[in-house]
């Protein structure tokens, strides 16, 4: 382990499958990482629930563990941490009361239940002018819709709500006592002005919804503020180290992938996947998504897709793990090693990984395996998952080109850059370079606007030339790509079948 004789930095991540805290040299190097997990429930088809509790003891208990790591690592002591960065899955929340308390379970962002009270802010606005307004168009993705459904159907706990608080606002509220969020968790909430950057009083005087509710909105790189007595004794680090508010972890990868300008398109390859381009201003394609960034007066597009890696892990685990069913580093290597050897195609077999009972942006559509036969091993259907993502996230790049931006390569971060087969897919079915950021650019993206906030760097262009490097470029294959041009169109035909598509209200 490196000692950090300049500080050292900490990003808290509260994210889909559990917190952590990692800590960082002042040259963007992770050294050391500690996390502890939180499940997700799931009473009934469409639900996904966590406890706002868990957030915050996971991401209270990680820092902890992190803090009480670094003397016996070699890397520094609690007192050598200069700030703290927060970040989390977006757009989840939870309702708390006047002691900062959740009032029943967390809705995650992957919680399609409110898929009426989203489609009525549709027919209520209108695609084009909600799109402009908010940057977005209405799902059961977002806060807003997730809040009705609450005060329709639930209407004793929403009551005794006094604010509505995604992930990293909760963990944030918990550490300094002070309750805000930025404008990247704002805009997706339905009930943010992208172009204003303020809540849109308009938009709430519609739906009803008591703008104290919300929390104050403050820049990503602000510290919230220093961190608490009864925390800092808990952890064993320093009363009052400036805590920095962060960003989404999508908009956060962004920063931590060096996507700032036109071109690149950072991929977040985690349980799901989120794809941020930066623009100057927001386009005029309704099905992407935008948000402002975390740093300057730009903008991001975002594009995602809910089950990606968790695809891929739940079938690591049905077919390479062992009776409990968990997919082991080994087998990890096994899958990569066995996709590896198979021609692009798998061999005639196509998947649609959805497999988190409905998209983002699509809550009927469900999970499909086509062509299968007894000649098949799983190395096939491995291949075919891992294909199936790349197809998706193609279409999403078709967005970018659609509204007029550049897409030159992707940037691709988080715990699926692992798998090396997958990375070689995507080059080839995209047609673009792939290069992998090391490590997970969506933390050393919260520890740049910890640095940031904490002037420990002077400017954004600092921080990305001391923090981010990028590993050796994957550049296409054109006959590859070429044969995977019509397996897109027998995707895109699969996804389209009525064989995959379930009423959501069921």
């Amino acid at each position: 382990m490196r000692r950090a004789a300049e500080g050292l930095l900490v990003a808290i991540d509260v994210g889909t499958s559990g917190a952590r805290a990692a800590v960082f040299d002042l040259d963007g190097h992770r050294l050391l990482e500690a996390r502890r997990g939180y499940p997700t429930v799931s009473p009934r088809e469409g639900w996904a629930e966590q406890d706002g509790r868990r957030w915050r003891s996971a991401a209270i208990g990680a820092l902890g563990d992190l803090a009480g790591r670094l003397e016996p690592a070699g890397i520094g002591t609690p007192r050598e941490v200069r700030a703290i960065g927060l970040t989390g899955q977006c757009p989840s929340v939870v309702l708390v009361d006047r002691d900062g308390e959740p009032v029943g379970p967390g809705l995650i962002y992957r919680d399609n239940r409110a898929s009426d009270e989203a489609e009525e802010l549709r027919r209520r606005y209108g695609d084009t002018v909600i799109h402009a307004r908010t940057g977005h168009l209405p799902s059961a993705f977002h806060v807003a819709p997730k809040l009705l459904w609450l005060r329709a159907h639930e209407p004793a706990r929403f009551r005794r709500a006094r604010l509505a608080l995604q992930p990293r606002d909760l963990v944030g509220l918990a550490l300094t006592g002070e309750a805000a969020t930025d404008g990247t968790h704002a805009a997706a909430t339905l009930v943010y002005s992208l172009r204003e950057r303020a809540w849109d009083s308009g938009i709430l005087a519609d739906v009803d919804l008591d703008p104290s509710l919300f929390p104050a909105i403050r820049r990503s790189d602000e510290i919230l503020g220093g961190l608490r007595t009864t925390i800092a004794r808990r952890t064993g680090l320093s009363i009052g180290i400036p805590v920095v508010l962060g960003g989404a972890d999508s908009q956060a990868c962004a920063l931590g992938a060096g996507v700032v300008g036109p071109g690149p398109v950072s991929e977040m390859a985690g349980s799901s996947t989120c794809l941020n381009a930066a623009v100057a201003a927001p386009l005029d394609v309704l099905a992407v998504t935008h948000y402002p960034h975390v740093v300057g007066t730009g903008f991001t597009t975002e594009t995602g897709i809910n089950t990606t890696g968790a695809a891929v892990a739940w079938l690591a685990g049905l077919v390479y793990g062992g009776r409990d069913g968990r997919a082991t580093g080994e087998d990890w290597r096994r899958l990569d090693r066995e996709v590896s050897e198979l021609a692009p195609g798998a061999d005639g077999v196509l998947a649609l990984p959805v497999l988190g009972d409905g998209e983002r942006t699509d809550p009927g559509l469900r999970g499909a395996v086509s062509g299968l036969s007894l000649r098949h091993g799983r190395a096939a259907l491995a291949r075919a998952v891992l294909e199936g993502v790349a197809f998706a996230i193609a279409d999403q790049l078709e967005l970018l080109r659609l509204g007029g931006t550049t897409v030159t390569e992707l940037r691709v971060s988080g715990g699926d850059t692992r798998l090396g087969s997958w990375t070689r897919i995507k080059a080839d079915v995209l047609g673009i370079p792939v290069l992998t950021v090391p490590g997970d650019a969506a933390v050393t993206g919260v520890a740049m606007l910890a640095g940031l906030g904490a002037g420990v760097y002077r400017a954004t262009g600092e921080a990305i030339d001391r923090c981010v490097r990028a590993e050796a470029t994957i550049e296409p294959d054109r006959a590859a790509h070429d044969a995977y041009a019509s397996m897109a169109v027998a995707y895109r035909a699969l996804e389209a079948s009525p064989v995959v598509r379930r009423d959501p209200a069921r």
